[in-house]
């Protein structure tokens, strides 16, 4: 059967001021900002990717910085911890650095054989750090955290299902993923050759209160796919399951269709092509502000009305 699904792409979550998110994501978790362009509906409001070196799918996570949005509120129907994959080495390392930033965290937890931290950003949005020596990813290793320390990209990311049947179903009938582990009400299941990036765990709660979107919250997770005819293929499939998938969209660094599943988590699969280094080089990632060819007319009035960034050198 042709593989169609890899795993996972990007998250995209919601925040609050940019700098602040520059600060978190490059400073305290030490991923590099590889790509700084605009939301494409709205040129107003950034859209900052943060990865590896290169931006790998499976690495990336993107924000729009709204600043003042109010802070969302975490529960079904939402997506509601990434968990990024770091060194088992690195754990002291980790507990440290998370402590001298004034970060409160929990754990070191256990799940499914891992250990785990979990803590949010400045905004609310739930991050775990999973130790793991099975992920041979290198991560950015020019960043604020040393290289044998560094994030790899992600682990798993959870989603918060009343009723996780429907979704389970989707995963599992439409989209190449295998259970792989269950234990009180977590279900994980991987897409492609497994491993960390290639997770989704699916956590049962039938008792929890009903998310609300805002500062914090992950508005989309994007799946991984080779090409242009492998999306239109899982494209088809999903229309012929009943799910109303949009048309292909062109994000620049990638082409993109976007559904909701049955809990409604919007899910978005994406094109690994042609990546971040299609408008500057893989040594500039990350340093010019990059638009959509429908906003480079406006380029001076759309500079003009976003916050300047500063990215420390370390």
């Amino acid at each position: 059967m042709e593989t169609l699904i890899n795993g996972l792409h990007h998250v995209t979550a919601l925040a609050g001021n940019t700098q602040r998110n520059v600060d978190y994501y490059t400073g305290i978790l030490g991923l590099r900002l590889v790509k700084k362009t605009v939301n494409f509906d709205a040129p107003d409001v950034y859209h900052l990717y943060y990865g590896d070196e290169t931006g790998s799918p499976g690495t990336i996570m993107t924000f729009f910085p709204y600043d003042g949005i109010p802070r969302g509120r975490k529960g079904i129907g939402q997506l509601t911890y990434t968990a990024f994959s770091v060194p088992v080495a690195g754990m002291q390392y980790w507990l440290d650095r998370l402590h001298q930033s004034n970060i409160p965290y929990s754990g070191p937890n256990k799940r499914f054989n891992e250990t785990y931290v979990r803590f949010e950003d400045f905004d609310g949005m739930g991050i775990e750090l999973v130790f793991t020596d099975e992920d041979s990813r290198t991560g950015w290793k020019n960043g604020s955290v040393p290289a044998e320390y560094a994030v790899r990209g992600f682990h798993t990311v959870t989603l918060n299902e009343q009723n996780p049947d429907r979704t389970i179903r989707l995963l599992t009938d439409s989209m190449q993923h295998t259970l792989v582990a269950e234990e009180n009400g977590l279900y994980r299941f991987q897409a492609g050759k497994g491993g960390s990036g290639n997770f989704v765990d699916v956590l049962q709660s039938p008792d929890a209160i009903r998310a609300l979107q805002g500062g914090g919250s992950v508005h989309h997770v994007a799946f991984s796919t080779d090409s242009d005819d492998t999306q239109l293929t899982i494209q088809e499939q999903l229309l012929s399951a009943g799910y109303q998938v949009t048309p292909v969209q062109d994000r620049n660094y990638f082409n993109s269709i976007y559904f909701r599943e049955p809990g409604g988590v919007l899910f978005e699969v994406a094109t690994n092509p042609p990546g971040f280094s299609v408008d500057e080089s893989v040594a500039e990632l990350g340093t010019a502000l990059k638009l959509p060819a429908q906003y480079e007319a406006r380029r001076a009035k759309v500079e003009a009305e976003l916050p300047p960034i500063q990215v420390k050198q370390y």
